[in-house]
């Protein structure tokens, strides 16, 4: 599948490079995990021989951001009531969703701008920030910062490594486990202490 978006990619005008990249931003964000960061290191590449401009790029990419998180709140606002009802998705609940809420109440901007940096997290996030009625316009503001960051990250480390960008996937793929590790080992010590206090 990267190869196959990786020679399309080649084929493409500049402004199709931009369309491309706004609507791999947008997907990732509803049908995680996709190689939307390596493919942004490549885009970086591309950008690096003058195809596309930097800023234009870096815009796409985080407009796409941005309407993808948007679009995954929407659906965790309108439906998520009815997925806390229903016996399909029994380890949501409204306990949960109550608990999240407090976190997001004490924690929000942190959890939203961290977003981007936590791989396969970002739609789990921007759907329960839906169901937890988070302020919209607050939310896509702190959205778009941490997108507008991650993506310039991953589009300037294209721009200088060039053609060994295949080489920086192994490095994201190392990060995402990494991360997904701390994330999972947080979660078990306060599973733990939660119980040593009952």
């Amino acid at each position: 599948m990267l190869e196959t978006l990786v020679t399309f990619f080649m084929g493409l005008p500049p402004w199709g490079v931009l369309a491309l990249t706004f609507a791999i931003a947008y997907v990732e964000n509803l049908f995680p995990p996709s190689p939307s960061d390596v493919l942004l290191v490549f885009i970086g590449t591309i950008v690096g021989v003058g195809v596309v401009g930097f800023v234009p790029t870096l815009i796409a990419a985080t407009a796409g951001s941005v309407l993808g998180f948007s679009t995954a709140y929407g659906l965790g606002r309108r439906y998520g009531d009815a997925i806390a009802d229903s016996p399909l998705v029994p380890f949501i609940t409204r306990d949960l969703i109550a608990k999240v809420k407090r976190w997001f109440d004490k924690y929000h901007g942190l959890i939203i701008i961290a977003n981007r940096f936590l791989a396969g997290t970002r739609a789990v996030v921007a759907f329960v920030a839906g169901i937890s009625r988070l302020p919209f316009p607050r939310t896509v503001i702190y959205s778009a910062v941490s997108a507008t960051i991650w993506n310039a990250i991953l589009l300037t480390i294209g721009v200088t490594v060039g053609s060994r960008w295949r080489d920086v996937d192994q490095y994201i793929a190392a990060y995402g486990w990494v991360v997904t590790g701390l994330i999972v080992a947080g979660l078990g010590i306060w599973y733990y202490r939660k119980q040593k206090k009952r």
